[in-house]
């Protein structure tokens, strides 16, 4: 990926868990890690609609946990390109310990009960399912044989391409793409020039 005026997180794959994938991006000089801290998840978490602007109340370790279902969701996308086994152990862990309570709720507008989900409480792995979750539907399901990686020869990262082609090639037209587009052209000219 080019040098982009920010550091932010980028939120462009199309799915939750490769933006956590996402958040860690660059090489070299210019690599970037958006999880330097516990307090970075939680800014994380509400970047991605995952917890309400007013949460507070971060749990010690988050950072850890996090780095560590990012490691092993990008060895789960390597283990399944590859068509190796891989244990997913992390994850599994993150979904079981994570799970979110079940319960009836009186929804007065309908005069009827609704089944409603909530966080089971704010540990790390509470605060993580929704993403591990992501994850576990995106990798066990049809969708699983588009999730790319960026073309550009800088950039590392992944999206689940979306286009009714299947044929998309960059991470965004804006931050890869056109800059790619650009340089084919130009190496194109200087070939017949």
């Amino acid at each position: 990926m080019h040098t982009s005026p920010t550091t932010q997180p980028h939120f462009l794959a199309n799915n939750l868990a490769l933006d956590l994938v996402n958040s860690a991006f660059g090489t070299g000089s210019e690599y970037h890690d958006c999880l330097t801290d516990d307090a970075s998840v939680i800014a994380w978490l509400k970047a991605a609609k995952q917890l309400p602007e007013n949460f507070t109340d971060t749990p010690a370790g988050l950072m850890n946990e996090a780095l560590a279902l990012r490691q092993a969701m990008v060895q789960t996308i390597e283990a399944v390109r590859s068509g190796k086994e891989y244990n997913p152990e992390r994850i599994n862990h993150i979904l079981d310990s994570g799970r979110p309570v079940r319960m009836l709720e009186w929804n007065s507008q309908q005069a009827g009960f609704n089944v409603v989900e909530c966080r089971r409480d704010n540990s790390c792995a509470s605060l993580l399912e929704p993403v591990a979750m992501a994850f576990a539907a995106l990798i066990s399901g049809p969708e699983v044989k588009y999730i790319r990686q960026c073309e550009a020869h800088d950039c590392t990262l992944f999206f689940l391409d979306t286009t009714k082609s299947h044929r998309r090639r960059w991470c965004s037209m804006a931050l890869c793409g056109n800059r790619m587009k650009v340089a084919a052209f130009r190496s194109r000219k200087q070939e017949t020039d």
